[in-house]
């Protein structure tokens, strides 16, 4: 086997191994899932695991940092598409929030919702991944915020930075209490403050 062989078949593995942590993981949880159930669903023997991942935290760490990544990509996707103005992208963005957060089954796609209160207690390195992936969304949603601003499409008066932050934090509740209350009206209440604060027509 080549040696760019070799590398595609370990990247395979390790991704292998990650995609099947985060659809498990978003459903149960990470301190409900172990190592074992994991390995088994992606037909990786136990001490291939070790060979990517020194513990079951640092796989953890791992999984958070491939999922923000992945994220982030798709809402750079998303806020850039072509045709319209920035509040429609950012409308559009809310209602992808809403489609992917099931309250049924997302999975794999509400992991930092899934793992947030849990993991942040359980481990620095995972706390400091979650850290990173959100400030990056709220970034990002900023950055929205003032090209939206900037085009006219969202009268704004708040510091861009404000208001993503605060827009973060309601749409992360609302995903919480849309699991409590098994129903959509959480997100219904969300998308309507979302568009108070954006000053979008409804």
């Amino acid at each position: 086997m080549s040696p760019s062989a070799a590398f595609t078949e370990s990247s395979d593995v390790r991704d292998r191994i990650l995609a099947t942590g985060q659809r498990i993981m978003g459903g149960k949880g990470f301190s409900a899932v172990g190592l074992n159930e994991i390995l088994t669903a992606a037909g990786v023997p136990k001490g291939s695991f070790y060979h990517y991942f020194g513990s079951k935290e640092a796989f953890g760490e791992a999984l958070l940092e491939d999922y923000f990544e992945d994220y982030l990509a798709d809402m750079d996707r998303t806020l850039r598409q072509a045709g319209g103005p920035m509040s429609r992208r950012l409308e559009n963005y809310f209602q992808a929030w809403q489609d992917n957060q099931s309250f049924h089954d997302c999975q794999g796609k509400c992991l930092a919702v899934k793992l947030g209160a849990e993991v942040a207690d359980l481990s620095e390195a995972m706390r400091t991944s979650l850290q990173r992936g959100t400030s990056g969304i709220i970034e990002q949603l900023a950055q929205a915020i003032q090209a939206g601003a900037a085009d006219g499409s969202l009268p704004v008066d708040d510091a861009p930075e404000d208001v993503a932050q605060s827009l973060y934090q309601l749409w992360l509740g609302a995903s919480v209490m849309v699991k409590i209350v098994r129903n959509t009206e959480p997100f219904d209440k969300a998308m309507k403050t979302t568009r108070h604060m954006l000053a979008l027509s409804p």
